[in-house]
Parts: structure tokens; C-alpha cells; sequence
């Protein structure tokens, strides 16, 4: 497993979110925002080359 730097004072307050949210560690919760950040930024990507298409068919301007 990779380790990641963070502040310490982020890292406590994920300590915090983590426990009153029922993840087993701060490690989960972390994977977990990351998995959720590529997946919206994938679908951003996604969005944007939908709408590049429609816009070379002349669908949207």
C-alpha cells in the first residue's frame, strides 16, 4: 500500500468524518473520496466528449 502526506490537522478531522460515519479507518474513508473523485471526474470527461460529438454533428452549439 502507498503511503500519502497529509496535514495533520486534515488528517484528524478525516479521523473524525471517519468514525461518525462508520468507516473502519481513516484509510477506508480516504480510498473511498478518492474512488468517488475519479469516478465524477471520469464521468466529467465522459460529459464533455458526449457533448464535443453532438456539437461536431451540429446538435448543440
Amino acid at each position: 500500500m502507498a503511503k500519502v502526506n497529509i496535514d495533520g490537522g486534515l488528517f484528524e478531522r478525516a479521523q473524525q468524518a471517519a468514525t461518525k460515519e462508520g468507516y473502519s479507518s481513516v484509510d477506508e474513508l480516504i480510498a473511498t473520496a478518492i474512488e468517488n473523485e475519479i469516478k465524477r471526474i471520469g464521468e466529467a470527461d465522459a460529459e464533455r466528449q458526449v457533448a464535443d460529438q453532438l456539437r461536431g454533428l451540429g446538435y448543440i452549439e
